[in-house]
């Protein structure tokens, strides 16, 4: 005969931090430590941590942190003809596009690939482009992330503008971008093999692999960091930190600071590097 309580026993991992609690943290530190604690006597799992310290993270982290910058966007104009809509929407495969102004470089709309598939069987002698533009939201480069996810969620959108403090687009931002931060790298049948090593998000910030050899970091950051152990920035900063840092740690060293954004228990995978020196000069 089966355990009547068979099923009620297995606790949830919810349950079971819970149930692990002896005093309640006093702040965020002394939380992941808690949950690092729990991890390491299998209380939870792994990956598990990995998305509880990610939500943590996306509570303090900004737009700016994470946007793609204006020059990198890939963008429709407002006098281009479906046949070169429909070129664009191919070769990149991204299925949200914002549109800009012939005159102004103004950002007027945005245009869903899904709503060209009914037109592209029809006669597109009277296409107007104007029909498919949909209004583009508009945010700042300060908003948090976690306030934006759940705006996305609300407004069941995908993708955002950013503006900087002078009203100017300054990049866009979608929920996977938001969404990557919790869970890891959101890879598709789009994305290319080799990842670019490091990225420009704003003015100031970066995100940058912790595989970047050291010297191709100091061409791009003009920087003199320098080792006879170690042949990447990660493998560097590893050395200068001391111990194998935590999500969310961060160093500064001439006049950038180091902010880990993607690690596991075995090592670092994404830091964010804001040029601090640039942004003095703001």
């Amino acid at each position: 005969m089966a355990n009547a309580d068979n099923g009620g026993s297995r606790k949830g991992w919810l349950e079971r931090i819970s149930d692990a609690f002896t005093s309640e943290p006093q702040n965020q530190k002394q939380l992941l430590e808690l949950l690092k604690n729990l991890q390491a006597n299998q209380l939870i799992g792994t990956e598990e941590l990995f998305m509880i310290e990610g939500v943590l993270q996306v509570s303090d982290m900004q737009v700016r942190d994470i946007m793609i910058p204006r020059g990198q966007m890939t963008v429709l104009e407002h006098a281009n003809s479906f046949a070169e809509i429909i070129g664009i929407i191919t070769e990149s495969g991204h299925s949200r596009f914002p549109v800009i102004d012939d005159d102004k470089d103004d950002v007027v709309g945005i245009l869903l690939a899904k709503d060209l598939l009914q037109r592209s069987v029809e006669n597109l002698e009277n296409f107007e482009f104007n029909d498919y533009i949909r209004p583009a939201s508009f945010i700042p480069e300060s908003k948090r992330l976690n306030v934006l996810l759940k705006e996305f969620r609300q407004n069941r959108s995908h993708l955002a503008m950013v503006v900087d403090e002078y009203g100017g687009v300054s990049g866009l931002v979608t929920i996977e971008d938001v969404l990557e931060q919790i869970v890891g790298k959101i890879d598709d049948e789009h994305d290319e093999d080799d990842e670019v090593d490091i990225q420009l998000h704003g003015s100031n910030h970066y995100s940058v692999r912790a595989l970047t050899p050291l010297q191709d970091f100091n061409d791009y950051f003009k920087t003199e960091f320098t080792s006879d152990e170690v042949e990447t920035i990660g493998g560097y900063l590893l050395g200068q930190i001391g111990h194998l840092p935590d999500r969310g740690e961060s160093i500064t060293l001439q006049n950038l600071t180091f902010k880990v954004l993607n690690a596991d228990s075995r090592r670092v995978h994404l830091y964010q590097v804001i040029d601090d020196s640039k942004q003095n000069a703001q």
